[in-house]
């Protein structure tokens, strides 16, 4: 089956984590790392989700599922051992149109959460579908040694110098060539090795080839 892969934008959104446990937890951590607002209810929680409780880092309500738990979420994720409360929690999803993820039950998602390589703004996803999370995981962690830190401090280095160029430049081809070339062959390869030192000297070479000035002393 074909699947539209988006990334969704979650800061200040209110998602909901049901469970307390450790798949639970995992799960509350990457929509952290989204800026996203999260709020658990189970009749329990880890050592770790309770310290995120105590820090006032998430919102919880102790008890069992209800439907009213739905109110306002942006986002629901089920990970619990109780397959009825999974299933309800499915179905209501489905009724109200939220997008709702049961965690090792594909069958009842409406997405599915890749595993995923993070560089600052810049990320890579491994989705199996739900298939196989085994699988996305391993890929995942030979991904985060060919993509490192140095990945996340380009993207952000290009990100500015990119719309100068984008909105100071009016020859189309010659804004082409200039934003094609800080991303070349060999930029790539000195990225690769890490040699930031020679990433740097060429992105503002060609940046200064379309004759904007460098901003905030850079160059």
């Amino acid at each position: 089956m074909g699947r539209y892969f988006i990334s969704l934008e979650l800061s200040g959104k209110l998602c909901l984590v049901v469970g307390g446990g450790q798949v639970a937890e995992r799960k509350v951590y990457s929509l952290l790392e989204c800026d996203a607002s999260v709020r658990v209810v189970s009749p329990d929680l880890t050592p770790n989700l309770k310290a995120m409780v105590e820090a006032s880092r998430i919102l919880y309500r102790q008890g069992q599922y209800r439907t009213a738990d739905l109110r306002d979420a942006f986002l629901v994720i089920s990970a619990t051992d109780d397959e009825e409360v999974n299933r309800k929690v499915a179905e209501d999803c489905s009724t109200r149109n939220l997008i709702v993820n049961i965690a090792d039950d594909p069958e009842k998602c409406n997405f599915f959460v890749p595993a995923v390589v993070r560089r600052g703004s810049f990320a890579i996803a491994i989705s199996t579908g739900g298939n196989s999370p085994l699988l996305a995981r391993k890929i995942r962690e030979e991904l985060e040694i060919t993509y490192g830190p140095q990945y996340g401090e380009f993207l952000d280095l290009i990100a500015d110098l990119r719309q100068d160029i984008i909105h100071n430049v009016n020859d189309n081809k010659k804004k082409k060539e200039i934003l094609e070339d800080m991303v070349s062959d060999e930029i790539m390869n000195y990225l690769k090795g890490s040699r930031m030192d020679l990433v740097k000297e060429r992105i503002f070479s060609a940046y200064r080839s379309s004759g904007a000035k460098p901003q905030n002393g850079s160059g």
